[in-house]
């Protein structure tokens, strides 16, 4: 939990072995996000990315026992590419307000993913293990690009 603000707090740094710019573009883009987007073993089963300021995202995460979970949420502030900021209700009003930036140096990207919470739940208490297995699937999204 961060001091100043008083809600719950996740914070993820991963270095990937790729250019920033591809980096940033597997975010961009339903092609690309349909793939790696969901922590295993979700599939993601509906991906619609609107990627502008003010533009909606909206993901379907289908689990093997046939459960679906609906995502969607909005794009803040992009700043390609080194910053994305997006919102999203996680369940029953909690919303997450996420920032990622993409650090270049020496030809891999640093990115940092920074979320905070409306309230805790059992939701932002697994957000990390979450988040942990969704960046891995972006780095084995990457090596196919």
């Amino acid at each position: 939990m961060s001091p100043d603000s008083k809600k719950p707090e996740l914070v993820l740094t991963r270095v990937f072995d790729a250019p920033r710019r591809l980096v940033f573009e597997a975010w961009t883009k339903a092609e690309h996000v349909s793939h790696w987007f969901a922590p295993r073993p979700l599939t993601m089963a509906r991906c619609e990315v609107d990627f502008r300021p003010g533009g909606a995202f909206r993901f379907v995460m289908h689990a093997p026992d046939g459960t679906d979970y609906p995502f969607e949420g909005a794009f803040r502030e992009i700043v390609p590419p080194e910053r994305i900021v997006f919102t999203g209700t996680v369940h029953e009003g909690n919303v997450a307000v996420t920032t990622v930036t993409f650090v270049e140096h020496e030809g891999k990207t640093t990115l940092t993913m920074k979320q905070t919470f409306t309230i805790e739940s059992d939701a932002t208490r697994g957000a990390k293990q979450g988040w942990t297995m969704t960046l891995d699937q972006l780095g084995e999204h990457l090596t196919k690009l």
